[in-house]
């Protein structure tokens, strides 16, 4: 555990250099999804302080024996309506959101909980591939104009999920895009939406991810080895 934390920290120095970048602005999501409290422990031990979920209920078995430690949990799955009350109650971030109906519901339960300013990104679908859900990029605008609305919501930034076995070239074209999309939205000066954050880059591509402007890294094998339990 220890060496793979220093590898990937490693990497992310070698690729920031490359790109000119500091290395602090990248910040690494440990994906949890299958892996063991045991395991979770170690990685907190070497310095991991946020942890990615995609299932709600996994997450919420996990957060209990978690409860008194320093971590920020980060939802990354695909949404489901019956699941954002636990989600917006549960976790400090979501990666996800890419509906505006989601969004209104959210709210809603946000406001409940008096809840202000909650930080999500919105996904944005650059592969085409229906599987890794997101916003198509010409109706990103429109539907930030709408997030822009909600107070109970903060959009931070965009999140993207690179072509699974693609070229090196074809990964960095989808990352490299994200970045153009975000810069694009903020030249638009929409009301109440700044985006800073780009979360984009998982195991096998991260370092082109850091190359094109990533600041947030969803980190699984990379950092856990193969996943070990269902």
């Amino acid at each position: 555990m220890a060496k793979n934390i220093e590898r990937v920290r490693e990497t992310i120095v070698t690729f920031c250099e490359r790109a000119r970048r500091n290395p602090e602005e990248v910040h690494i999501v440990a994906v949890t999804k299958g892996v063991s409290p045991e395991l979770m422990e170690e990685a907190l031990e070497c310095g991991i302080r946020a942890f990615g979920e995609n299932r709600v209920q996994e997450a919420l078995a996990k957060m209990s024996l978690f409860s008194k430690r320093d971590v920020t949990w980060h939802f990354i799955g695909r949404m489901q309506r019956n699941k954002l009350k636990k989600i917006v109650t549960h976790f400090h971030f979501v990666h996800s959101l890419d509906r505006e109906d989601f969004g209104s519901v959210m709210a809603t339960y946000l406001g409940n909980l008096g809840k202000k300013a909650y930080p999500v990104l919105v996904q944005v679908n650059l592969t085409g591939k229906a599987t890794q859900g997101g916003v198509q990029e010409e109706e990103l605008p429109e539907l930030l104009r709408k997030l822009a609305g909600l107070p109970e919501i903060r959009v931070v930034g965009l999140m993207t999920i690179g072509p699974l076995g693609g070229s090196e070239g074809e990964i960095r074209r989808v990352f490299r895009r994200l970045r153009e999309l975000r810069d694009m939205v903020n030249d638009m000066a929409v009301p109440g939406i700044v985006l800073t954050e780009l979360s984009m880059g998982m195991s096998d591509d991260y370092h082109l991810a850091v190359l094109e402007g990533a600041t947030i890294l969803r980190l699984g094998r990379a950092i856990f080895g193969e996943r070990r339990t269902p």
